[in-house]
């Protein structure tokens, strides 16, 4: 069984493809492994070991992949979003302890300033356009070799090799420490689910400081054999393109870029017709139904929504491939770990049949949150001989064991004591003819506490007014479930991995007064 990173890049051929690029050779199975061993011990001279963590700001690409991949395999690797302002740098990596900075060779961005301040050694990585997609050489600024770390060579299974930060949406970031073995543990999960093997290869869109790009897109192919061709970032008016020059066999995103992939294949058909996809996954946030039939109608493959979060290292259930099932709304089957409901308010399980919390117990969960007790009380519970993990969703599973949610607890609308769950209502609002997207959030009301609202774009050249959505909503949803304020955008904010954001929403638009 591998229970390190190491051990996930171990058994390939050297020559088998591992990351491209654009406009750049492949950097082989082979190539991969001796960056990996390179680079380690580059780190180890300048005094960084496993015990260290280092943060990486690196724009996405082949580089970000490789750099994450292979400083993992013996340091704990912080990827930070390369889009932070300077107090932001200023509190992930003071909250982090980092010991390093690594950033691009041309970088001057705000991280610098933030690593001055505190004393964080600065690693300046360079690469080469001559050179196979994802190679590197670190340069460190400042003094020299510092001798050999602490704790050198490569990683252990209980070593920690990724640390991120939860979104702090309604609190303050808290700290997920995954473990080699989580890692390791998450990405045969999803090879199995997408039975993945060494003639799949990935197109990756997603940012590499997000864990569903980090496990679900590189480390999942790069375990399996398989590789993974990085685009620079999602770009809608590129993917097209970006399939074409990849030729890779699948692609996972968040429901938004699909959306935004499918708005732009009407004038793609010519690549349309040359992409030869075997799957298409969707996680990170619910996926409408509609936008799965259609993902599925334009480009002739199945589509697998899974559902995943930073604590367990990413996957926990997802559809099946066929000849399994997959069904629109549901965010599948166990895929991992065990997947159970529980009490939302004692620490016990209940039965399958009702609706509570969604809690998870398996190899791929995080220990527990860092330097945070509390949170760890709150979140994790003993019960039938082992240790469960609180989601903070909400579902219910049908007879064949699928699993839907009803929505995230904190973001159940509470209506004068009725509780709505938003995505039941995204989902109608979803079948309207003239509607793009939509999200359905609460917004504070006098007397009932909270209201329904939601915030919608429209299709190209589609129209539709307040009255007409609302009206359209009430034939199909209990009067109290139909949002009393319908805002037509242009565009609805998002997070930084491209998510919808339901908490917040309602002070962004200037309903929270």
């Amino acid at each position: 069984m591998s229970d390190t990173i190491w051990d996930l890049l171990a058994p390939h051929p050297a020559d088998a493809k591992a990351v491209g690029a654009a406009d750049r050779e492949w950097l082989t199975h082979g190539g991969l492994r001796d960056l990996a061993e390179a680079t380690i011990a580059r780190l180890n001279d300048l005094g960084i070991g496993r015990a260290d963590r280092v943060a990486i700001v690196l724009p996405n690409g082949p580089e970000m992949a490789t750099a994450f991949v292979a400083m993992a395999c013996g340091v704990t690797t912080a990827p930070l979003n390369p889009a932070y302002r300077e107090e932001e740098y200023d509190f992930y990596i003071t909250d982090l302890g980092a010991k390093a900075l690594v950033v691009a060779a041309d970088y001057d961005g705000p991280a610098l300033p933030v690593a001055a301040k505190h004393g964080v050694r600065v690693l300046r990585l360079t690469s080469a356009a001559d050179k196979p997609a994802g190679w590197f050489e670190l340069a460190a600024e400042g003094q020299g070799d510092t001798g050999t770390a602490d704790s050198p060579g490569l990683a252990s299974q209980d070593d920690v090799a990724l640390v991120l930060h939860t979104s702090g949406t309604t609190s303050r970031p808290k700290i997920v420490p995954l473990l080699q073995s989580n890692l390791a543990a998450s990405a045969r999960h999803i090879g199995a689910a997408l039975r993945l093997t060494p003639e799949d290869r990935c197109l990756n869109i997603m940012p590499l400081f997000h864990i569903h790009g980090l496990i679900a897109a590189v480390l999942s192919s790069l375990a399996a054999g398989g590789s993974i061709w990085c685009s620079p970032g999602f770009n809608a008016l590129q993917v097209f393109a970006w399939l074409q020059a990849a030729r890779p066999t699948w692609y996972t995103a968040v429901p938004t870029m699909h959306q935004a992939i499918l708005a732009r294949a009407a004038r793609n058909k010519q690549a349309l017709a040359e992409i030869d996809l075997r799957l298409i996954r969707s996680s990170s946030s619910s996926l409408p139904p509609q936008v799965m039939t259609a993902l599925e109608e334009t480009f002739g493959c199945p589509v697998i929504e899974s559902y995943g979060m930073t604590e367990a290292t990413h996957q926990m259930a997802s559809n099946q491939l066929p000849p399994g099932q997959r069904k629109p709304g549901s965010v599948g089957v166990e895929a991992g770990p065990l997947v159970r409901l529980a009490d939302e308010a004692e620490n016990r399980l209940i039965d399958s049949s009702g609706i509570g919390e969604v809690v998870i117990s398996g190899p791929n969960v995080t220990p527990g949150y860092e330097a945070n007790p509390a949170a760890n009380e709150t979140s994790f519970f003993a019960c039938d001989g082992r240790r469960w993990f609180r989601t903070g969703d909400q579902g219910s599973f049908d007879a064949d064991g699928f699993l839907r949610i009803t929505g995230r607890l904190k973001e159940i609308i509470n209506r004068g004591g009725e509780k709505v769950s938003p995505l039941e209502v995204d989902e109608v609002l979803m079948d309207h003819p003239a509607v793009a997207q939509c999200v359905t959030f609460a917004m504070p009301h006098p007397k009932l506490g909270e209201e329904v609202a939601a915030a919608v774009v429209l299709r190209e050249g589609e129209s539709a007014d307040e009255r007409a959505i609302r009206d359209f909503a009430a034939q199909r949803l209990a009067d109290f479930k139909v949002p009393r304020k319908v805002m037509i955008l242009e565009e609805i904010p998002k997070g930084a991995t491209g998510k919808l954001q339901r908490i917040g929403l309602a002070e962004k638009l200037g309903l929270a007064s």
